[in-house]
């Protein structure tokens, strides 16, 4: 009878405990750690991929078009790298609040973005009309982001805006320690010549400085080829890179046979908070990136 009672006292202070305020749709894992560290507890957070798929390339389960109906802010990067799916779940679900503003938000359309094309021809690959979506490698467009999405929280929820403007300013405050940081770490790496799988780490090398002098795809989107291996071994600029960065949903064979082939050496790297063991938390996610390719640096050989 004892244990009976604590089972329906426990019951009923489940029962009793306040829901979340809000449902997040966070299509990649660094918006649902972001999301996570503004909204804290009052918002329940559900993320579509993992840090092992290919952002790219995602089927519009009906899980996944159940989620963005009880949503009430779906959160994704927009910029054409959800275009495949994104579209279809939002059509799909129905749901009027999360077809605009505050109900949607799209990360892409408030930072700066790099590698807008000149002109559009799909011959040249997997190009992206508004520029280059990869925007979460860059701390500092984080923090961008992180001050929309405060903004719109409190659109959604103003009974708690004060709580997520409180911790907006907890997370600016030791995010810009974090940054300096991290900049102070990779001092080494700027200037540094590499050689890029695909094109997802342009906001990386733009923040620490890095010199990007070619890619192992002969096109974005199209895999690598021995020829175009070969031409990078050829190519007087890729024959300066000192490392090749590639991430585990890339495949490691391209790059490290080109590495065996060159003076270069090839390091892997999460792409996404989650993508490794020491990558669990939006900081570590970042620290981890400066870390091994500052690691991986020193212990390159350099003719």
């Amino acid at each position: 009878m004892k244990i009976l009672k604590n089972w329906l006292a426990v019951g009923a202070l489940l029962c009793s405990a306040p829901a979340a305020a809000l449902n997040i749709f966070a299509c990649e894992p660094e918006w649902q750690a972001l999301a996570q560290e503004i909204a804290g507890d009052k918002a329940d957070i559900y993320v579509a991929t993992s840090a092992q798929q290919d952002p790219h390339r995602v089927q519009a389960r009906p899980g996944l078009i159940s989620a963005v109906r009880r949503a009430d802010l779906v959160f994704c990067t927009g910029a054409g790298l959800e275009a495949g799916w994104l579209p279809l779940l939002l059509g799909k679900a129905s749901n009027a609040r999360v077809q605009s503003a505050p109900g949607l938000l799209l990360a892409a359309e408030h930072v700066t973005l790099l590698d807008k094309p000149a002109q559009l021809d799909r011959a040249e690959g997997d190009i992206h009309a508004t520029g280059n979506p990869h925007i979460h490698f860059d701390p500092r467009r984080i923090l961008q982001v992180a001050s929309v999405l405060a903004q719109q929280l409190q659109q959604l929820d103003p009974g708690n805006a004060a709580y997520y403007q409180a911790r907006l300013s907890t997370f600016e405050a030791t995010w810009r320690e974090h940054i300096q940081q991290w900049e102070s770490q990779a001092a080494s790496l700027r200037g540094v010549a590499v050689i890029e799988h695909h094109r997802s780490w342009r906001y990386l090398l733009d923040w620490l400085g890095i010199q990007p002098v070619g890619e192992l795809e002969p096109k974005p989107g199209i895999p690598p080829s021995p020829g175009h291996l070969q031409h990078l071994l050829l190519d007087q600029d890729a024959r300066g890179a000192r490392l090749i960065l590639y991430a585990a949903i890339n495949g490691d064979k391209a790059s490290h046979w080109l590495a065996s082939h060159s003076s270069a050496c090839a390091v892997e790297l999460p792409y996404t908070v989650g993508g490794d063991e020491d990558s669990a938390s939006l900081s570590d996610f970042y620290a981890t990136l400066v870390t091994r390719l500052v690691e991986t640096l020193a212990q390159c050989p350099h003719e």
